[in-house]
């Protein structure tokens, strides 16, 4: 690691003394936090933001410091490249710092990596995980693939259905995933009374927050055990990385550390930089896309073409008055349900969209558009829900980006215009 590596390891490390400084702990409005959080002066030296570090081997000046690197394990202290070093560091201590209630945030290589490192924290042969209904797809096969082979058994419940929920229970249930808004569908449920009830029945609530990201819904603070979230999405920002990472309390960010490094989970120390550069301005692109999106969602909900715009942030969609009651910001993620029953509208819409990119993730500065039928990932809840018309069942679901809002209102103008010529 060469001479200021050796002077750190025979001090014990950085960062070694107060656990934060201000920038790290927290304090301030969530943009000051966003731009100060991670910045230790021993993790950047003179210079804005921490070097990339990369290194997997870890030099010790004598066998004294090398058995007292083996005792301790935490962020700061130099051991070996799996625990990382100072870019991966202050990347998980600015997660931290904006996580309200969060003592300490894991890293891993994806956000499905995430899911699944949580889920593994938690749960143990022989146990049952209750996941919501509307949870992302990957979560549902990961729940009734590698969760079933090792013996956990995964029971979907309609998340809109409070008042069932407990009964959702048994002595076996030590776990729920919830998801709000959902993915595709874009349900918001009642977080804080589902994670009330989890904890009376003894069980730890993990919640996918990637939609709001922690600035639109601090999930520990609502009540959640763990918050997971993808750095694939507005972290990044920028759809060149994948990254994912879950925050929770001391007693589950021990379990959850003790997991990962049990699994060998690292992440890339120049991925760590990337994810870093995009936090510090993920406040504003949050803003920017989600304004743009509810003005695309307002102008959606005016179209013969369309049966249902499912959006919490616009007033009147499914799931707003609770986005109001328990979100302080959304996202550009939202979707619409097509009026016609024909099976192909969603598609040829797509296909004709041109300043829209088809493909899967959201979060990035670019506009992106998916065709959608969430029938197909629907187990415990109806779709189309209760009072729809039985051909409003498939739509698009849209991820927008930093275009201008006039723009790609054009753009869908003449996509529906020659869907419907089509």
């Amino acid at each position: 690691m060469g001479g200021r590596s050796r002077s750190a390891a025979r001090n014990g490390g950085p960062g070694m003394s107060a656990k934060n400084d201000s920038g790290a702990s927290g304090k301030g409005g969530p943009h000051t936090r966003l731009a100060a959080a991670g910045r230790r002066p021993e993790w950047t030296g003179p210079v804005v933001n921490p070097p990339v570090w990369r290194a997997s081997t870890h030099l010790y000046p004598d066998t004294a410091a090398l058995k007292e690197g083996g005792r301790t394990n935490e962020d700061g202290r130099f051991f070996y490249g799996r625990r990382g070093a100072p870019t991966q560091w202050a990347l998980a201590e600015a997660l931290t710092a904006i996580e309200p209630g969060a003592a300490g945030t894991v890293l891993y290589p994806s956000g499905v990596a995430a899911i699944a490192g949580a889920l593994l924290a938690v749960l143990k042969p022989g146990d049952v995980l209750l996941v919501t209904d509307n949870a992302y797809e990957p979560s549902r096969v990961m729940a009734n693939g590698l969760l079933r082979r090792m013996g956990v058994e995964a029971r979907f419940f309609d998340p809109r259905d409070v008042d069932g929920f407990a009964a959702q229970f048994c002595e076996r249930t030590k776990a729920v995933l919830l998801e709000s808004p959902g993915s595709l569908t874009m349900e918001v449920c009642d977080v804080p009374a589902l994670a009330a009830i989890a904890r009376e029945k003894g069980a730890v609530s993990l919640i996918d927050n990637t939609w709001a990201s922690p600035l639109g819904f601090p999930a520990l603070e609502r009540g959640c055990d763990i918050a997971i979230t993808s750095l694939t999405k507005h972290v990044g920002g920028h759809s060149d990385l994948m990254m994912g990472a879950a925050s929770g309390g001391e007693r589950w960010y021990r379990r959850l550390r003790q997991t990962a490094q049990a699994l060998g989970q690292v992440v890339s120390p120049d991925d760590a930089a990337l994810a870093l550069r995009g936090l510090r301005t993920m406040g504003l692109r949050l803003e920017r896309s989600a304004a743009t999106a509810l003005a695309l969602a307002e102008w959606l909900e005016g179209r013969d073409e369309v049966a249902h715009v499912l959006c919490p942030m616009l007033p009147g969609s499914p799931g707003h008055e609770l986005w109001r009651r328990d979100f302080a910001g959304g996202c550009g993620l939202f979707s619409f349900i097509f009026a016609s029953d024909d099976a192909e509208a969603a598609d040829r819409f797509v296909d004709a969209l041109s300043l829209f990119g088809i493909g899967f993730s959201w979060g990035g500065f670019e506009s992106l558009a998916l065709p959608i039928d969430p029938a197909k990932v629907r187990t415990a809840s109806a779709w189309p829900p209760a009072g729809w018309a039985p051909g409003h069942r498939r739509g698009v679901r849209l991820s927008v980006g930093l275009e201008d809002p006039a723009d790609l209102v054009a753009d869908m103008e003449q996509a529906f215009t020659g869907t419907r010529q089509a």
